[in-house]
C-alpha cells in the first residue's frame, strides 16, 4: 500500500473540524494529513494550533486568500505517494478514499474522481446541480472528456502529478483549473461513485453563483493557455 497525503483547506470550520480529523484518522489507510488554515476567525485557528502543539502537521496562513492558495500550500508539504483533497466540512465521507485509491491499486488510473452523482447522495440546490452539469458539460466539450463531475472535491492524484502543475487559482476555481491542466497533460481522469451529503448555506456552506462564473472562464482560459 502506498502513503495516501490527505490535505484539508480549512476557513471558519470550527463546527466541524475535529470530527472531520476524527473521521480522517479512523479510515484504515497509510496516510498523512496535512491541514491548513486559511486565517480563520471564527475559533478554528485555535483549535489547530492546539492540534499543532500536539504534533498534528498545521500551517497557518496570515490573511485569508482563498481554498486554492491554501491547497497550493498543502500540496507543497505532501510527502506521500498520492494526495487527495478533504473538504473541513461533512459533506465528504473519508471511507471513500478506499474507493478512490483501488483503480490506482490495480494500475488503471494515475488520476481518480469521486463522482457525486453516480453515489448515493443527499439532493443538492437544484441550481448548484445545474450549474455543475452545466460546468462539467463544458469541460467535456472543451477537453474532449466524458467525466460526470468536474466541481467534486475528492480529487486523487499521484503526487508527483500535482507537484508537475502550476496551480495559479486562489478561490474555488482551483477545481476548474487543475482539471484544465490534468487532462491537458494528457492524463485521462478514473471516475468512482461517491457518498454525498451537502450542507446548507445556514451551515457554513461557502460556493456561490459568483464562483460558477469564475469556474466557467477558468475553464475556457486554459483550453488555450498554460
Amino acid at each position: 500500500m502506498k502513503k495516501l497525503s490527505i490535505i484539508i483547506p480549512v476557513y471558519n470550520e470550527k463546527e466541524t473540524i475535529r470530527e472531520i480529523i476524527e473521521r480522517v484518522k479512523a479510515v484504515d489507510i497509510e496516510k498523512e494529513i496535512i491541514l491548513v488554515d486559511d486565517f480563520s476567525t471564527d475559533g478554528s485557528r485555535e483549535i489547530l494550533q492546539g492540534l499543532a502543539e500536539k504534533g498534528e502537521k498545521v500551517f497557518f496562513h496570515e490573511r485569508n486568500m482563498g481554498k486554492g492558495a491554501a491547497l497550493r500550500t498543502g500540496f507543497a508539504h505532501v510527502t506521500g505517494d498520492y494526495c487527495i483533497v478533504q473538504d473541513a466540512d461533512l459533506e465528504y465521507d473519508p471511507e471513500d478514499y478506499h474507493k478512490l485509491i483501488a483503480p490506482v491499486l490495480k494500475g488503471k488510473a494515475e488520476v481518480v474522481y469521486g463522482s457525486r452523482f453516480t453515489g448515493e447522495h443527499r439532493n443538492m440546490f437544484f441550481h448548484h446541480w445545474v450549474g455543475n452539469k452545466f460546468l462539467t458539460l463544458v469541460t467535456n466539450l472543451l477537453y474532449n472528456t466524458t467525466i460526470s463531475d468536474m466541481e467534486t472535491c475528492y480529487k486523487l492524484f499521484r503526487s508527483d502529478i500535482i507537484k508537475s502543475v502550476n496551480i495559479r487559482s486562489n478561490r474555488f476555481n482551483f477545481e476548474p483549473e487543475i482539471t484544465a491542466k490534468v487532462l491537458k497533460k494528457g492524463f485521462r481522469i478514473y471516475e468512482v461513485p461517491i457518498s454525498y451529503a451537502g450542507r446548507e448555506f445556514s451551515e457554513g456552506k461557502k460556493i456561490t453563483w459568483r464562483d460558477g462564473f469564475s469556474a466557467l472562464w477558468t475553464l475556457l482560459k486554459y483550453r488555450f493557455v498554460d
